[in-house]
């Protein structure tokens, strides 16, 4: 199947998830995630007119857009940064992301101040929330998230919303409304949350940006 028949389907799965809960699809930004796909895939959205894109690991969204050429290409591409990231990569990922969804300590929001000041970029910020609050995983205990708003707040970083990734054992439903009523406590009116198992899911739950890898590309090597 092509990307473009992939796209129109997820295209409307979306619409026919907003229509029941009478929101507006324009408002659900897909995020084509890229992630280990080969170059001919990413190429084919690409050529397909899709502009969004997620990768997980710096080095390797380096190697997917810059080493090959595509960002030089399609210089409106907007990148996400979907992964953990280490301080050591903050400096890289700040030149290549548009937007940063796994901001999760204090210590990353100090390397991404002094680096966007730096490079006079910003990239939109999303906090990580781990909402399973599973110790194997990146995020922000919901408990210890009104810390760390305050300090971004503090340091003078816009945080645009939420992100989680919901324990893969559970219902993703229950996480992903949890996760709403943690951005209406703190008035954050954007969240990514869903992939290509549960996205419709998500945006029933007020998704704002969808993170959706195999539906799209099929499945990975």
């Amino acid at each position: 199947m092509s990307f473009e028949s992939r796209m129109r389907a997820v295209h409307y799965k979306i619409e026919q998830a907003c229509r029941k809960w009478a929101r507006d699809p324009k408002d659900i930004e897909i995020i084509a995630v890229s992630k280990k796909q080969p170059l001919e895939r990413v190429v084919e959205g690409l050529e397909n007119g899709h502009r969004v894109f997620g990768e997980n690991i710096v080095q390797a969204a380096k190697e997917t857009w810059e080493t090959s050429g595509l960002r030089n290409k399609y210089p409106d591409v907007k990148l996400h940064l979907v992964g953990a990231l280490q301080t050591n990569k903050v400096k890289d990922a700040v030149a290549l992301f548009d937007s940063i969804q796994t901001v999760d300590r204090p210590s990353l929001i100090d390397a991404l101040v002094k680096e966007t000041k730096k490079q006079n970029k910003t990239p939109e910020f999303f906090i990580q929330v781990n909402t399973g609050e599973e110790p194997q995983k990146a995020g922000v205990s919901p408990s210890e998230l009104p810390r760390l708003l305050d300090y971004a707040k503090e340091k003078k970083i816009h945080i645009r919303g939420l992100m989680c990734i919901p324990p893969f054992d559970e219902p993703s439903a229950l996480h992903f409304v949890f996760l709403k009523k943690i951005a209406q406590k703190h008035d954050l009116n954007f969240l990514s949350m869903g992939m290509s198992s549960d996205y419709e899911k998500a945006i029933t739950s007020g998704a704002t940006h969808v993170r959706i890898g195999s539906e799209l590309f099929g499945e990975r090597a």
